[in-house]
């Protein structure tokens, strides 16, 4: 069983890379930064001094965090979309004693097992229900939770990865699979001056640089690539336009490369765009939830770096 799952990723990663390189702009999907390097390297990203996001949110729902509990109800289901190390998770957990069961969702399952031998040890009491899974796709709860509210929990600013379009269609999906009476809870980074945000994605000591470049390691080692990685470099640039910070791989010399048995051209200055994070305002944050099933009832703003965490309730 272990070995189909592994070759029908492989086949998705493939079919992914080459479409992505094939196309007029160069793609990638940057849920292919998190093998077990790219995990580890974020895990170092998040320690930089200019990664302001990871201990900014920590700070917020540090504080918020008895106000979040007094809206979860008694005997709640708890889900969180990209859980990773769940560690945001405990801070919910220690505060709302009422959650009776908790769903981390990843698309890692060493991530998950780790997680939840972790959690198991401090929360004893704890139903704990991994579930691998992208929760991008059709995400089905485990049996056990049927019939008990559920709170959804979204931290990380990871709905900025996603186009508009697509951050409404999950919200959207998310509305229908969590049930009426339902409620999100979600991790936003908000829009603030130039220079932090580039700095939080091209860090002095380069591990921003390693984590976007550990995509092409993953090409040369999995899809057969002869990829020189020091013919590419990392860039980090704020589109003012569309208001989010893009990251990139640039191609330093005009050349050719083969990924998955396919041959693709890049001229110099040519790049493959691997990852978006949008940044928002309230009133943008707003604009994006509304039609989509939820309502905004509750948001709570960091004064350093500014960052958002917003209740959302299932519109009735």
């Amino acid at each position: 069983m272990a070995s189909k799952k592994a070759t029908d990723h492989e086949r998705e990663f493939a079919k992914d890379a080459i479409a992505g390189l094939g196309a007029h702009t160069k793609v990638i999907s940057p849920k292919y930064f998190y093998d077990a390097a790219g995990s580890e390297l974020f895990e170092q990203i998040c320690l930089t001094p200019e990664y302001y996001p990871t201990r900014t949110e920590l700070a917020l729902l540090a504080m918020i965090a008895p106000s979040l509990a007094d809206g979860i109800p008694e005997a709640a289901t708890l889900v969180e979309l990209g859980s990773g190390a769940s560690e945001k998770t405990r801070l919910l957990l220690d505060s709302a004693p009422q959650i009776s069961s908790y769903v981390p969702v990843d698309i890692s399952s060493d991530a998950l097992e780790q997680a939840r031998l972790r959690l198991a040890v401090d929360y004893e009491r704890l139903e704990i229900l991994p579930l691998v899974a992208d929760f991008t796709k059709s995400l089905v709860l485990p049996r056990q939770t049927k019939g008990a509210p559920v709170v959804g929990f979204f931290p990380g600013s990871t709905i900025g990865n996603f186009e508009p379009d697509e951050a409404t269609q999950l919200l959207r999906k998310l509305r229908l699979e969590l049930g009426d009476n339902s409620q999100l809870i979600v991790g936003v980074d908000l829009v603030k001056d130039t220079s932090t945000l580039l700095k939080a994605y091209d860090d002095a000591s380069g591990v921003t640089a390693r984590f976007n470049k550990n995509l092409l390691v993953r090409f040369n080692r999995e899809l057969d690539a002869d990829i020189d990685l020091d013919l590419f470099e990392h860039r980090a640039v704020w589109n003012t336009a569309k208001e989010r910070i893009e990251m990139h791989l640039v191609s330093l010399i005009d050349q050719d490369v083969t990924v998955a048995g396919t041959t693709f051209h890049f001229r110099a200055g040519e790049s493959i765009h691997t990852e978006n994070s949008h940044k928002f305002t309230p009133a943008s944050f707003g604009s994006l939830v509304h039609g989509t099933g939820w309502l905004v009832t509750k948001a709570w703003t960091s004064d350093v770096q500014p960052f958002g965490v917003f209740r959302l309730v299932a519109d009735a």
